[in-house]
């Protein structure tokens, strides 16, 4: 399962997010040189909180150094494993203060009840809006899993330096992907509710709840369908803005790229008679 190809959200919203990161990264494999200080908080948040769901399912004892300790294992393995790029006014020790402080503000909620999986991982197939399956699966891995008489809950956890409106979870794949792989897993049908916990200067949890049907799963087929032609014609451009490229590790590779003394295999320019349903890949 971990050696098959197959899409996720994470590769999925790359290729929309900037088609060359995408390229550097899993089309030719070049290592990072760098991690963003943000991945490092984040990863190091969701280790504590998938330990705390894992006590809880289990029914063993809450005890908060645990989960800390958790928390700054996660951390000091990113930080030996790449170079960590810290934004303008952020510090090492700031950062970590602030995902502890994050971690505790949840461990002081009412914890989730009715939970059925924690970082449960799923490979299912993806069909499109006609019903055609595609070649190459889903892996979807779902943060919290809980369920009730009623109703079956995915709930993904987020750290951010802003709170989330509900444009930003309507108009993300990433529900789609939870919903799509449940149905397919489960045979029934989620709503997906996402936990974002607000780096302010008074940290917050936010809570907002969305639903996925029928047509947004093929939608999610239509648009890996697309992504997928793209990469097969070498559909590979840079997309240069402060969100992607402040703490891109593939900064300097991009600087380099389509220069004549670039060290690495550059995808060659695509002309402008791209099948139209390839250059959709770009509008979504």
């Amino acid at each position: 399962m971990t050696n098959r190809p197959h899409w996720s959200y994470s590769s999925i919203s790359q290729y929309l997010r900037c088609p060359l990161q995408y390229y550097f990264q899993r089309v030719l494999g070049l290592p990072s040189r760098s991690i963003g200080s943000g991945l490092v908080l984040g990863s190091a948040v969701h280790a504590g909180l998938a330990e705390y769901h894992r006590r809880l399912k289990e029914h063993e004892s809450i005890e908060s150094e645990a989960i800390l300790k958790v928390f700054h294992e996660c951390w000091g393995e990113k930080e030996a494993g790449e170079t960590v790029v810290y934004r303008n006014g952020e510090s090492r020790e700031d950062n970590r203060e602030q995902g502890i402080q994050l971690l505790k503000l949840y461990l002081d909620e009412p914890p989730p009840d009715g939970i059925v999986a924690v970082e449960q991982r799923v490979l299912v197939p993806l069909y499109n809006s006609q019903g055609e399956y595609l070649e190459i699966p889903l892996v979807a891995i779902a943060d919290l899993i809980t369920a009730t008489e009623q109703d079956l809950t995915v709930r993904e956890f987020k750290t951010s330096g802003r709170a989330y409106s509900a444009a930003d979870v309507e108009s993300s794949l990433q529900p789609t992907c939870y919903v799509h792989a449940v149905r397919e897993t489960f045979g029934r049908d989620a709503n997906v509710e996402y936990t974002v916990l607000v780096k302010t200067k008074t940290p917050k949890v936010q809570r907002l709840r969305t639903s996925r049907y029928s047509e947004d799963c093929g939608r999610l087929g239509d648009v890996v369908q697309t992504i997928q032609r793209a990469v097969d014609l070498g559909i590979f451009y840079p997309v240069e803005s402060p969100m992607n490229c402040a703490t891109c590790p593939y900064r300097q590779h991009c600087r380099e790229w389509g220069q004549p003394s670039r060290p690495m295999e550059t995808p060659e320019l695509v002309k402008l008679d791209i099948p139209q349903e390839a250059m959709a890949c770009s509008l979504n």
